[in-house]
């Protein structure tokens, strides 16, 4: 699935390591739906509570269409 941070703070872990940190606005989740992969970190909520929007892979691919090229580029900077 595809997230979508509404509130709270939460952060992405490979291992022991913090590799990532989200907020509100931020999105996670793309990656393992681009590259038709497994999820390469887990995500854990750091602040008291949060509220994250969640998107199956087939509403993900019909919802951005053309931008799938767009998020796939900024995929590699993950990488």
């Amino acid at each position: 699935k595809f997230y979508i941070v509404e509130e709270g703070s939460l952060y992405a872990t490979k291992g022991d390591r913090k590799v990532m940190e989200y907020g509100a606005g931020d999105y996670f989740g793309e990656l393992a739906l681009l590259k038709n992969q497994p999820r390469a970190a887990s995500v854990i909520v750091e602040s008291s509570q949060a509220k994250v929007l969640s998107m199956s892979r087939t509403s993900f691919s019909k919802m951005l269409g053309p931008l799938q090229s767009l998020l796939a580029r900024q995929a590699d900077k993950y990488t």
